[in-house]
């Protein structure tokens, strides 16, 4: 945590802040207090006095799925602090803190938050609302309260005076997590999704397969995990989930209020089932794992002649993983077709989508699909091309440019046909793309490429989703994402550097309305964040412009 002076100078700097919301940083327990990462919609400092957490406490619950949020938030507390923190029913005292679930509030995932001498009420008319009003006092508290082991803070586990109304601007605000190309444990995984919970990202898109690797089992495909996840980029070694892995993931993120999205990247992006199952290609020979970073070279067949095999293949994968998924949504991919003739691709993506749609999930495609006029309705269209205005590079590994238009046009497709999109331009939310000072990551290597842009933290975070493509109302956004794709992060360290804190800048764009957000208010609060993020162990970049604790 920061000491004296510089908790003082952060006041100072977040002053604007606290004068758009309507309050001051005249006392001590103000000055110690930056801030909350995402902005509240409505957020202001009281005179009530500090409210403590001590011995005494308890988390008091009442209505339908209260206790359950009191019980997700009160275990690490625990840990950190040693106090027994039961969870009952009853009145409450000024030493407790307390969940409501209270009709009144607006939204699913809004809440109400107060705070004082005299206690913390947290309302909301759903659990969901409930629990992200639970990390926003998470971030009240100070940072060591993250930490397995802490040393309790000077003067306590104090939490400011401060009254919220809080709800999300998008319903849809993920963390794409490429697992391809390099794979991550499921340890890792739940490490990242309680992280995401802190900045109230509440979906987790799990990108499973890519040339390089197949993540996910399949019962009546098992080569998928054997042949096909071989191996890694770079042949750093391959791994998969179980189906057991992978349904702890899920239930580690349904307790969080957090969705997985398993995403099946299709046609192309296949090579790793192809390497897996010769039947799928149209030459009935199976390509050799991959282990390079080239995109663009591999398709499923859309022969005639193999017809029997890829459509088997397709319905038989996907609903496998649509029955371990208890979320609404399927991914299929579909992007940088680039081995696929375009009138096979066309029938490809019918045949895809029909086969997604048929196990029940609504399905989300990359941008591309919208070359389709013969999606299911109200399939969501994922952009991942630059904003408006710009051109994807030449020679994108390999990729001949793009024009802007054409990407714009498929997009809009999905709107044509009931549909709303997901929004993670690639020169603003892909996190892979260098720093613009090409820093070295923790273990002293080059991290990151560059073919869409260099990505600094204002460029994270000053975007605005509704003017990503020409013509779009905000609600045609179901949400945004931050994405990452590991082809050069292959460990926790290299891939916490690239990710934050410009995670932090993509959640507050997908939470906090647009009238709230201000960059130098972000960079105070970052601040605070920090002290999370150190305690939980994140190695995030120390980017310029911010007072990092320490």
């Amino acid at each position: 945590m920061p000491n004296a002076a510089v908790r003082t100078a952060v006041a100072v700097a977040t002053a604007s802040l606290l004068v758009l919301s309507g309050c001051s940083a005249e006392s001590d327990a103000k000055a110690e207090f930056s801030g909350i990462v995402p902005a509240p919609a409505r957020f202001e400092l009281t005179d009530r006095g500090a409210f403590t957490l001590g011995e005494r406490t308890r988390l008091v619950v009442s209505g339908d799925g209260a206790a359950a949020v009191a019980e997700t938030f009160a275990a690490p507390l625990r840990t950190a602090t040693g106090f027994e923190l039961p969870v009952e029913e009853g009145a409450a005292e000024a030493s407790d803190i307390e969940l409501v679930i209270d009709p009144e509030v607006e939204g699913d995932e809004g809440y109400t938050l107060d705070s004082g001498a005299d206690g913390v009420r947290i309302a909301a008319s759903a659990p969901a609302g409930l629990f992200w009003g639970t990390q926003s006092l998470r971030q009240m508290l100070p940072g060591e309260i993250e930490e397995a082991d802490p040393i309790e803070p000077e003067g306590g586990w104090q939490v400011p005076a401060a009254s919220i109304v809080d709800r999300p601007r998008f319903a849809y605000r993920a963390s794409l997590v490429d697992v391809a190309r390099h794979f991550f444990p499921v340890d890792y995984v739940e490490q990242h999704l309680d992280r995401m919970a802190l900045m109230k990202m509440n979906v987790l898109h799990l990108h499973l397969t890519d040339d390089q690797g197949w993540r996910i089992q399949i019962d009546a495909w098992p080569e998928l995990t054997g042949i096909g996840a071989s191996t890694s980029v770079g042949g750093d070694g391959g791994g998969f989930y179980t189906k057991d892995d992978y349904r702890r993931i899920v239930d580690y993120a349904a307790d969080r209020f957090i969705t997985v999205v398993p995403e099946i990247d299709l046609p192309g992006h296949t090579n790793a089932a192809l390497s897996a199952y010769p039947e799928l290609n149209c030459d009935g020979v199976a390509p050799k794992p991959y282990e390079g970073v080239e995109v663009g070279f591999s398709s499923l067949c859309a022969s005639p002649a193999r017809a029997e095999a890829t459509d088997r293949f397709l319905t038989e994968v996907l609903a496998e993983v649509a029955e371990m998924t208890p979320g609404p949504w399927i991914h299929v991919g579909g992007d940088e077709p680039l081995a696929t003739e375009p009138d096979d691709y066309l029938d490809l993506v019918r045949r895809i989508t029909a086969a997604a749609a048929a196990t029940g999930k609504t399905v989300i495609a990359y941008h591309e699909m919208g070359a389709s006029t013969e999606l299911p309705p109200g399939t969501i269209g994922h952009y991942w091309d630059l904003t408006a205005g710009h051109e994807m590079p030449a020679n994108r590994r390999g990729e001949p440019a793009r024009p802007y238009p054409e990407s714009a046009g498929q997009a809009h497709a999905f709107l044509e046909q009931g549909g709303r999109l997901v929004l993670a331009p690639a020169d603003k939310t892909y996190l892979d793309m260098m720093y613009p000072d090409r820093p070295a990551g923790p273990l002293g290597t080059e991290l990151g490429t560059r073919w869409a842009a260099t990505i600094t933290l204002e460029e994270a975070y000053g975007w605005q989703p509704e003017a990503t493509i020409d013509g779009l109302d905000e609600s045609d956004i179901l949400g945004v994402a931050a994405s990452v794709w590991t082809e050069t992060l292959s460990n926790a360290a290299d891939f916490e550097f690239m990710v934050f804190p410009r995670i932090a800048a993509i959640a507050e764009v997908g939470w906090s309305p647009a009238d709230a957000r201000d960059e130098e208010g972000f960079r105070s609060r970052l601040t605070t964040l920090g002290a999370h993020l150190d305690g939980l162990g994140v190695a995030y970049r120390e980017v310029g412009g911010v007072d990092w604790p320490g």
